[in-house]
């Protein structure tokens, strides 16, 4: 059986990317799933100055431990400004000087999610072209856009039956290629 490591690139508390990527854990059918927030990670901006006085952070330690014992990666990006946020980039910078390719042979869901009608879709071209540098492989992507509209947080469930049913079907796909 697979096992699948799940998470938002996002720090915030209240972060839609991992409303989205938590709702998806819940529907894996045929895989085991960690689900790692890393907005819980106490991570100090990487700097060689920092690594070279202080090594590496317990975190990122610890998030590459997961990602190693890994079968397969879900991982929804957030968007601050088209890009991907200074915190992810940030979780990127650490775990690629552990180890730059801290993601070789990994298969990778690629998602986004805003509020917006594009649905991070800068974000999420630009972490899709960074992913093969880390050894990475980006299986498929999913751009989830007007998320408020969309998504209901109180129920935990996709309320647009469209994007539902297209998101799932390449949920599935993902599962079924980490057999």
């Amino acid at each position: 059986m697979s096992t699948i490591l799940a998470f938002a690139g996002s720090n915030s508390s209240t972060s839609i990317n991992h409303e989205l990527v938590t709702y998806l854990t819940t529907q894996l059918k045929e895989s085991t799933f960690e689900l790692f927030k890393l907005s819980d990670m106490d991570l100090i901006v990487y700097s060689e100055d920092e690594q070279r006085d202080n090594g590496f952070p317990s975190s990122i330690n610890q998030v590459y431990k997961h990602i190693q014992a890994s079968t397969g990666i879900i991982i929804s990006v957030n968007e601050h400004n088209s890009n991907p946020s200074a915190f992810f980039k940030n979780v990127l910078d650490w775990l690629s000087r552990l180890d730059r390719k801290f993601l070789e042979g990994k298969k990778v869901f690629l998602l986004s999610a805003s509020t917006g009608a594009r649905g991070g879709m800068s974000s999420l071209e630009l972490v899709k072209n960074l992913i093969p540098r880390f050894g990475g492989e980006v299986t498929d992507t999913f751009s989830f856009p007007t998320f408020k509209e969309n998504f209901s947080i109180e129920n935990k469930t996709i309320t647009n039956e469209e994007l539902k049913k297209e998101i799932l079907s390449k949920l599935h796909q993902f599962e079924n290629l980490l057999k």
